[in-house]
């Protein structure tokens, strides 16, 4: 079955047709699916989820675009979520200097905070990083990455910061990109790394992979990825799938 580890099934353009289709996942391959929380409203739905969806899995924590407005209170909450059966990571965190919602070292204090809060939670973490290659190497290091455990979702730097990672023993998230005419960096990424440190995912509702970009995205396209991933590594995409699935159980244990 299919390991979905990176998906946002609260984001409002799923509300017309959200039990439906998280209800039909099962029946079409779809084993089970991490809901990851980014904002604060999130927490959350992320959580009723968790309690609704029995393929459902959530991801607890604050992206960086909005973590200005984190505070102690919050983090009481996302610990208290940490404890629940079925959260199995602390995400999506990190850094993004494209948009520049937050300022810098806002982003790294509270990236360094939800990943010491991994650390005693005992969960791994779901790493955010754009346009900060450097500095989310530099907090991976200082706040050693390798012990807490953790995949860098969404991975879109070149195969050298790629080796930095699974050197750590880091798993590496791919998704619809690595299926684009223009993903040619992913794709000799996908060529380098171990099928064992690589995880499928969609980032749904968005990044839809070839034949569906610029649509909707959602966990029913995983299959697109598979197939390329099993072109670039010889190999097919059942094989593809199978280790797949064992590396997010590997990961992500409370989802065992």
């Amino acid at each position: 079955m299919i390991f979905e580890t990176h998906a946002h099934y609260d984001d409002e353009s799923f509300d017309g047709d959200r039990e439906k289709l998280l209800d039909s996942l099962p029946q079409q391959g779809i084993g089970k699916v991490i809901n990851v929380c980014a904002g604060m409203n999130s927490l959350e739905t992320v959580r009723e989820m968790m309690e609704r969806y029995p393929c459902v899995y959530g991801a607890v924590g604050i992206h960086p675009d909005e973590v200005e407005g984190l505070n102690d209170e919050r983090i009481k909450e996302i610990r208290a979520l940490c404890r629940h059966d079925k959260t199995v990571a602390v995400g999506e965190i990190g850094l993004d200097y494209y948009w520049d919602k937050a300022r810098h070292e806002v982003q790294i204090q509270w990236f360094e905070y939800q990943m010491q809060l991994a650390r005693e939670e005992k969960l791994p973490v779901i790493i955010h990083s754009r346009e900060s290659a450097e500095d989310t190497l530099l907090v991976a290091r200082r706040m050693k990455l390798s012990e807490i455990g953790g995949v860098i979702h969404c991975f879109s730097y070149a195969k050298e910061m790629a080796r930095e990672y699974l050197n750590m023993g880091v798993y590496l998230g791919v998704g619809g990109v690595v299926t684009f005419k223009n993903g040619k960096q992913l794709k000799e990424v996908v060529e380098y790394a171990p099928l064992i440190q690589l995880l499928l995912e969609t980032d749904s509702p968005y990044l839809a992979p070839e034949p569906n970009r610029k649509q909707r995205n959602t966990s029913l396209n995983i299959p697109y990825i598979a197939e390329e991933i099993a072109r670039i590594k010889g190999i097919t995409a059942k094989e593809v799938i199978e280790i797949t699935e064992q590396n997010a159980l590997r990961l992500f244990k409370k989802a065992v």
